[in-house]
């Protein structure tokens, strides 16, 4: 689905409480929105029915009561709970465009006004999940009902779990593994760490290199980022060789293109299996 057609918003005036002094808080002042919503407006267009569209009137009346019934100290962290809570009520919403002005700031200086200006969205994340301790199917059983439960995550697919050989050389049980699309607002960090705190609840241990593990949870692909830092690597830097991962990937999504080898998942699988 394309999500280039736009919803703006422009000049809505907000009385709200934010900002870093207590004269501020306390006393409030005039805010400014600017938003973007991006969305399909097509079937609510073709079909001439607001219940197939996002209405703006509603938004309206969602960010100024966001606004009003919350305080925060800075612009950023204002901007940066509207467009989440934005995200998360209004399920036609793909992409949201937030600016925040502040047109009485406290500056000594002659100025216009003062924002902060956020995009924030929906990104589509493929995970992998492996375990070859204790339960394991109620591991990764687990790992799905926590997703389900995180309002931040839309569960979309979960693959077959297949039964598999240890990868990496060390003696051990055999893997149950498989792989789940899921949406997020979190951003590759933000949903590391989510991942990192299944696998803390599983009482993972670290201990050897591909050594066993309750709970394995790794980020495959988060939309068609690539980026390489000492926290994160994507997409991950060795799904090409691992029919562990392709197979549920191929499962999924067999025509999703890798977006540094430039094959689909049925592909890479393919190659793999003649080696």
């Amino acid at each position: 689905m394309a999500f280039d057609d736009k919803i703006c918003i422009r000049g809505l005036r907000i009385f709200a409480h934010h900002g870093v002094y207590e004269e501020e808080t306390r006393l409030g002042q005039m805010f400014v929105v600017n938003a973007t919503l991006y969305t399909s407006t097509r079937k609510g267009g073709l079909e001439d029915n607001l219940e197939n569209t996002i209405s703006y009137a509603d938004v309206c009346q969602f960010i100024t009561e966001h606004l009003q019934q919350n305080t925060w100290k800075l612009l950023e962290a204002a901007v940066e709970h509207t467009c989440r809570a934005l995200l998360l009520r209004y399920p036609l919403l793909h992409k949201v465009e937030l600016e925040l002005e502040k047109p009485s700031a406290p500056i000594p200086l002659p100025f216009d006004s003062v924002s902060v200006c956020i995009t924030r969205s929906w990104h589509r994340v493929f995970v992998a999940m492996g375990s070859n301790m204790g339960d394991k199917q109620a591991y990764l059983d687990g790992a799905v009902q926590a997703m389900k439960a995180d309002d931040c995550i839309r569960l979309k697919n979960t693959s077959t779990y297949y039964v598999t050989e240890p990868y990496g050389g060390v003696e051990q049980d055999d893997f149950l593994n498989a792989a789940m699309e899921i949406e997020t607002v979190y951003s590759p960090e933000e949903l590391l760490d989510m991942l990192h705190d299944l696998e803390k609840a599983a009482k993972r241990e670290r201990l050897v290199h591909w050594g066993p593990r309750t709970l394995d949870l790794d980020i495959l692909l988060y939309d068609d980022l690539v980026q390489d830092d000492l926290q994160l690597t994507l997409p991950h830097p060795d799904m090409q060789n691992r029919d562990f991962v392709l197979k549920p990937m191929a499962e999924l999504c067999p025509h999703l293109v890798h977006p540094v080898l430039h094959q689909t998942m049925q592909s890479l699988l393919n190659d793999l299996q003649k080696k």
